[in-house]
């Protein structure tokens, strides 16, 4: 299932990310593409790689995405193929990173991985603002980044700081970017390249404080 990673960035790099897709987009889709390359470079080891579900659709398979919790073994089967050497951040794009951070409490606690960063976490589905997916993140122990949209449909900025989340989640809010951190340049006067570089640099700066 993962004899296939699209990896990018040094092969010495200190730190390894490894990105899984959001719901309905494959992990080659433009975004996850221009975030992945904007990781890269700035230094660091970016592998990419797809559930099954998504992977089948290359086949010709149409399958629906699961529940994200169904994924997790997955998500771990994908930890364990990639083998990486040195301290390993997990996390991904919308349902990529929330699975990701279903799983990371234990991977943390066992010492194998370093910290959990998520591109636009689906805080709830869009327009259900009541159905929140935040349970296990208020106890959360694994060092996170969130990097969210103020428009974002999933969490906007006028509604996360009300949630009830751990100390151990920073949030890193990208003026006017919507669930791709894209913003509209004629109102917010940044482009997508803008936050993507911004998105990358504040990374940079939180992976170099995870005590690895």
């Amino acid at each position: 299932m993962f004899d296939r990673f699209l990896l990018q960035g040094p092969e010495d790099a200190r730190f390894t990310i490894l990105l899984a897709h959001g719901a309905g987009a494959p992990m080659d889709s433009a975004s996850m593409t221009a975030a992945a390359e904007a990781l890269a470079d700035v230094g660091f080891r970016v592998a990419r790689f797809e559930f099954a579900y998504m992977a089948a659709r290359r086949s010709g398979i149409r399958k629906p995405p699961p529940r994200a919790e169904t994924l997790n073994p997955e998500y771990e089967a994908a930890i364990a193929g990639l083998g990486a050497e040195g301290p390993l951040i997990i996390g991904g794009k919308s349902m990529g990173g929330r699975v990701a951070s279903m799983v990371a409490d234990d991977l943390h606690d066992k010492g194998k991985i370093a910290g959990l960063l998520c591109l636009g976490y689906p805080f709830h589905p869009p327009g259900q603002p009541d159905k929140l997916r935040t349970g296990h993140l208020k106890g959360l122990a694994t060092p996170a980044l969130i990097c969210q949209g103020t428009r974002d449909e999933f969490g906007t900025r006028d509604e996360v700081p009300g949630y009830d989340l751990s100390d151990r989640i920073e949030i890193l809010w990208l003026e006017d970017g919507d669930h791709d951190l894209k913003p509209r340049k004629k109102i917010s006067g940044f482009s997508a390249a803008d936050h993507l570089a911004t998105m990358a640099q504040a990374v940079k700066a939180w992976a170099e404080r995870l005590p690895v």
